[in-house]
Formats: C-alpha cells, structure tokens, sequence
C-alpha cells in the first residue's frame, strides 16, 4: 500500500523515478507513443523492462504479449506500465497486473472509436455495450491512467466513471530525428500538403471540397497523401494524389509545402474536437503554417496568436477554402514586399 500511495502523488510521468517498471504495450515497438513513454520513463532514473513485439501483425504482437506476461514474475517490478490498447490485456491479466501500482495510456477507448467514431457497431447494440463495459473495466482499480489531451480526459472521467485526479495528460510528440526545420525546395505554385489515413474524424470530405471549391484558383496546387478509398478525388487539375509514403519521404514533402492541413474537420464526430490531431505535432516540429479545426483540444496547445498557426470552423469546406487564399495572399505578399 505504501507504494500505491506514491503513485497517488505522480501528475506526470516525469514524476515517476528510480523504479523497476514493467511496460507493455500490443502497438508495434517502434510506435511514436510508445518510445516516447519509455524515453521519457529512462530518462528519470527508472528500470524499464519492455514487453512490446517489434512484429507487423497484430495478431503476432498479442501472442507474444501475451506469452511473456504469463512468464513475468510481478515481484521483480516495483510497478507496471500499460501502454496503448490496454483493453486487449486487461481482461486476461488485470488480476496479476493490479498486484503491482499500475499505470495504462488510455489512449483510445474502444467503444468510443468503434461505435462513434468508425460507426462499426450501434454504440446502444450488443457490442457496443460490450465495448463500453470493457472501456469501464479497464480503468477500473487503476492507480493513474494517461490520456491525450485534457478534454479527452476529461470525457474518459466522465463517460467512464474513473476518477479525474487519477487521470494524466501526456500530449504526442514528433520524431525529431525525422521531422524537423529543413530548406524547402521551390515548386512556383503555393502549395498546400495535407497527410493521413482518412479516418472519418480527420474529415476528409471537407478537404475535397475545399480543393473543389479552388480548383480554379490560379498559382495553387495541393499534395494529398492518403488512401482515399472510395473518397472521389477532386480538383485533379491542381492536385497530386499519393496513396502512402515512408516517413523520411513524407517529411521531405512536408518540408516542400507553402501551408499544411492539420485538422480535424469533421463536425459530426465528437472524438474530432476532444483530440490534436498527430499530424500537428509534425507540422510544428518543421515550422510549418498550419490550420487546425477549432475546439477546446487544439486550443490546449495553439492559439491563432501563434506564428503559423490558423483555425477554421470544423465541417466548413468554404470557410476552409478562404482560409487557404487568404494565407496564400498574405504570403505572397510578404515575398513581394
């Protein structure tokens, strides 16, 4: 119990020091979050001991998680450290994990991105309720649990019933190693990049229609790299489609463009304007300008006082189209003057 109590004083993982942890995580080990949990956890004196699978198949990675919690021996720890998707490890080791101080990155929960978010399952149906009971279980008897951002948070405490002065905001973070300021090579036009995996909550539609909506604009070109799926492409006549690049390519491409789409723009999806999106962490690490949709998550971290930084209403593709002619004038006029 007396270890229990220090956990109660940590508001940060920084707090956490000279401790023999225990992490897991079911994310492939290379995972943004995931290093940046254990870097940060190493750089405060603490022994980490790492279960995470390096392999490129999920199924693999729980396997093998799976197999080597069942052989770790909770005595050797002082605490334990749950990292992305605790909700897959939770029900089958939660016993033997809460005989230890734990700790889980709810980054996700489970029914809120499969029910409202990707709208797999009725949030009301039998799954979803299912996965609603899961998102609760897993918090329960958690002595501190990370979450993205505070209004993320503070949906978790809410929706969850888990305790608000147990949860801890631990913002994302860019690669350093790959994304950082760079000379950007000259293209002409104003260029406009935007980067993702089209989830519905990133609000693609509203992008397409913006780029429709300017694709008659002169001296403008855009960059959209992502799997567009059944998603019509727009504005061909001024647009380069990409299906997927490797992140060295990508921040090269980051680096080339003039303005870049942050996000969310999706008005419809409460998960939208709870959270940053990763790709603003990126675009900030590079110096970039960029717009991001407006809500209480983004204006944790950026404000329009901010050079580079711009909001636009979400779901607004006009209000986003002016916003990009409004940058691209205000740029081309500072290179004449």
């Amino acid at each position: 119990m007396k270890e229990k109590n220090r956990l109660k004083e940590i508001t940060s993982l920084s707090d956490i020091k000279n401790k023999r942890i225990l992490y897991i995580a079911t994310k492939n080990a290379d995972y943004l979050r995931i290093t940046q949990e254990i870097r940060i956890l190493r750089e405060n004196g603490n022994e980490v001991t790492e279960i995470v699978s390096p392999s490129k198949s999920y199924p693999k990675r729980l396997s093998y998680v799976y197999r080597e919690l069942w052989r770790a021996n909770m005595n050797d720890f002082d605490m334990t450290f749950l990292g992305f998707a605790p909700q897959l490890v939770m029900p089958v080791f939660g016993m033997k994990l809460r005989k230890k101080p734990l700790m889980i990155d709810f980054f996700i929960s489970m029914h809120d991105t499969l029910c409202c978010d990707r709208k797999k399952f009725r949030p009301n149906g039998i799954a979803g309720k299912l996965l609603h009971r899961i998102d609760r279980r897993t918090l329960k008897g958690v002595d501190k649990a990370i979450c993205d951002t505070n209004t993320h948070g503070e949906y978790f405490c809410r929706e969850f019933g888990f305790p608000a002065e147990k949860m801890i905001t631990l913002y994302l973070e860019a690669d350093s190693s790959i994304y950082y300021p760079r000379k950007a090579a000259s293209h002409g036009a104003f260029t406009v990049l935007y980067f993702g995996s089209v989830l519905p909550l990133q609000g693609v539609p509203v992008i397409l229609k913006a780029i429709d909506i300017l694709k008659y604009e002169n001296n403008l070109r855009f960059v959209f790299i992502g799997p567009l799926g059944d998603n019509p492409k727009k504005g061909e006549n001024i647009t380069e489609y990409i299906d997927w690049l490797p992140q060295e390519q990508l921040a090269e491409r980051i680096a080339d463009a003039d303005l870049c789409l942050a996000g969310h723009f999706s008005s419809d999806i409460m998960k939208a304007k709870r959270t940053i999106p990763g790709k603003a962490y990126i675009y900030r690490a590079m110096n970039k300008p960029m717009i991001l949709g407006e809500n209480m998550a983004t204006h944790e971290l950026y404000s329009d006082k901010q050079d580079g930084i711009y909001f636009v209403k979400m779901g607004d593709p006009v209000a986003l189209a002016e916003m990009i002619l409004r940058i691209k004038k205000e740029t081309e006029n500072e290179k004449n003057c």
